[in-house]
């Protein structure tokens, strides 16, 4: 269900105590075993080695591929190039001497199969502060590093193969979410009503944003949730009507009233940003003891509030830039720390869209998934996120998890969908199928 994500620190810890020449012989063989496997018609390779332990993989691998009878040698010159020149204590910015080599390395035309993870990539971070590899293949030891998982790190790694050097797993601080959180999602019961299934009340449409508003509500019921509710601008409700047959809708200055027949809130889709918008939002969170998701027009202009209940804020990387005063620039390239700081400020679970989703809690590890396809790179696909978020915390679920097993939901409904100009209902009509059976 979550797979150990390791830092450099944690690998340290894994590898202490064993014998380092036996591991590194066990990782050179299984660089060599890839290379050969992935890429048959290449008869020669070449491979730039540092000085480290990392770099003694790449040699041993060099020495492998000479008995299987490969021209195989240190340098730039070959079929495929192994990229062993540094390895997983990598920080910072490289040097200028090898920031050189790792651009050529990347303007040679051919393969690259990166050793661990690519040189230039931090692997307790994912971030990437000079020059770094690009890599075709990426094969790391015994677990996969959080700088493989999370970008601009999980851009540059390529197919990530996983090579068993005999350690045993230990618990890591982050972790990566697999499709069975979903059994975490309970179905409707033989004893459920439509309120106690889950009530979900959606919370914006004003005029021009009212598809947003339904692609959330309708996501809702898709993911199970037994009655859901939105509240809109009264010159809303008619269009609202004429789409969405199932949801009860009330105006929007009855939000806080009908907030007390649901079980969640789900604020922020298509809602607008003005300060009147931004006065509901606030309200709906200090008042309504009920857990929320905040997306999309209900972050702009947040600030710190205090609740009891769970609240989980689902941001891109330009929404994450505004809450913490930063450039989306700056939260592309520290993704990590990003998630972790809006956590901390708000005080909920921080959800970083993406294709490496976060999911950052105060004081927890991050829970990262890589499931979604890119072809959920399509405007609504967030505001069905949303609805979903919501329909599992009216169920009952952990906000966390409740946040993680969404995100892969909503993965799982595109990967069912078509490969070329899926649109957000696309996902929310495979949303059951993504789920299962009960």
């Amino acid at each position: 269900m979550f797979e150990p994500l390791y830092t450099a620190a944690e690998m340290r810890a894994a590898e202490a105590g064993h014998d380092v020449d036996e591991l590194m012989h066990r990782a050179g063989q299984a660089v060599a075993d890839e290379a050969l496997r992935r890429f048959p018609a290449a008869r020669s390779f070449g491979a730039v080695c540092g000085k480290g332990a990392n770099g003694g993989d790449g040699r041993i691998a060099l020495e492998a591929l000479r008995r299987a009878g490969r021209k195989a040698e240190e340098g730039l010159e070959g079929d495929v190039l192994i990229d062993a020149l540094f390895g997983t204590g990598f920080h910072g910015e490289p040097r200028p001497d090898a920031a050189a080599l790792i651009e050529r390395m990347n303007g040679a035309g051919v393969p690259i199969l990166a050793v661990d993870l690519p040189s230039g990539v931090d692997a307790s971070t994912g971030e990437a502060a000079g020059a770094a590899v690009r890599a075709t293949v990426t094969v790391t030891m015994h677990g996969r590093k959080v700088g493989l998982a999370v970008g601009p790190g999980s851009f540059l790694s390529g197919a990530v193969v996983v090579a068993d050097i005999g350690l045993e797993a230990r618990d890591t601080e982050h972790r990566l979410v697999g499709r069975e959180v979903l059994s975490l999602v309970r179905g409707k019961r033989p004893q459920d009503n439509k309120y106690s299934a889950g009530s979900v009340l959606v919370v914006g449409g004003s005029p021009g944003l009212t598809g947003a508003l339904c692609l959330a509500a309708e996501a809702a019921f898709r993911a199970d949730a037994g009655y859901v509710a939105v509240a809109a601008p009264t010159e809303s409700l008619p269009i609202v009507e004429a789409r969405l047959l199932e949801v009860v809708k009330r105006p929007l200055d009855q939000a806080l009233e009908a907030a007390e027949k649901a079980d969640a809130l789900a604020i922020g889709p298509g809602l607008g940003r003005g300060a009147e918008r931004r006065q509901l939002v606030r309200r709906l969170l200090e008042e309504a003891d009920l857990p929320a998701v905040v997306d999309a027009d209900a972050l702009f202009g947040l600030e710190p509030f205090e609740r009891s209940a769970a609240t989980v804020l689902t941001p891109h990387a330009g929404e994450l830039a505004r809450l913490l005063g930063e450039q989306s620039s700056w939260v592309d390239a520290h993704r990590l720390e990003a998630a972790r700081r809006c956590a901390h400020r708000f005080g909920c679970i921080c959800v970083l869209k993406g294709h490496d989703t976060l999911i950052a809690a105060p004081a927890q590890g991050v829970l990262v998934s890589d499931l979604g396809p890119p072809t959920l790179a399509v405007a609504g696909t967030g505001d069905v996120l949303t609805g979903v978020v919501a329909a599992f915390l009216a169920k009952g679920l952990e906000a966390r998890i409740a946040a993680a097993a969404a995100v892969t939901a909503c993965s799982a409904a595109a990967r069912l969908g078509p490969a070329r100009g899926l649109v957000a209902s696309d996902v929310i009509a495979k949303l059951p199928e993504a789920l299962g059976p009960v």
